[in-house]
């Protein structure tokens, strides 16, 4: 008995051990989409690009706020949506040049918040 059961437990375990592989019905390319805008590196205030950099257009992002119930428009949301921008133009910053948050209620929308910046590619990252 004494080496019976531990002779169980390891033909159990040999039991689990195998070359098994993981299938997910997740798509990389929509991973690497979703996460593109950590690339981008925002440049706000009294922090700017050192160093040459090249620009490579306006990009903006935009939240709104439909209806009563849903949550309220937020500038970081916007300016995580001008970052995306960004990184569609394969720029590695973003200099934003303005965001706002518009609490009056509009025909779509019942609060916006918006974010202007320059997608930019730098040679340097910091």
């Amino acid at each position: 008995m004494k080496y019976l059961l531990p002779s169980i437990f390891v033909l159990m375990l040999g039991g689990c051990a195998g070359e098994y592989t993981f299938n997910s019905n997740l798509d990389s390319d929509a991973i690497n989409d979703y996460f593109k805008a950590s690339d981008v590196t925002v440049y706000e205030g009294t922090l700017q690009p050192t160093g040459p950099f090249e620009i490579k257009g306006l990009v903006e992002g935009e939240t709104c706020q439909i209806s009563e119930n849903d949550a309220p428009a937020s500038i970081s949301e916007a300016r995580t949506l001008a970052r995306r921008a960004a990184a569609d133009k394969q720029a590695n910053g973003l200099v934003i040049k303005n965001c706002l948050l518009i609490e009056e209620a509009s025909q779509n929308c019942v609060t916006r918040a918006l974010c202007v910046g320059q997608a930019i590619v730098t040679t340097s990252r910091e």
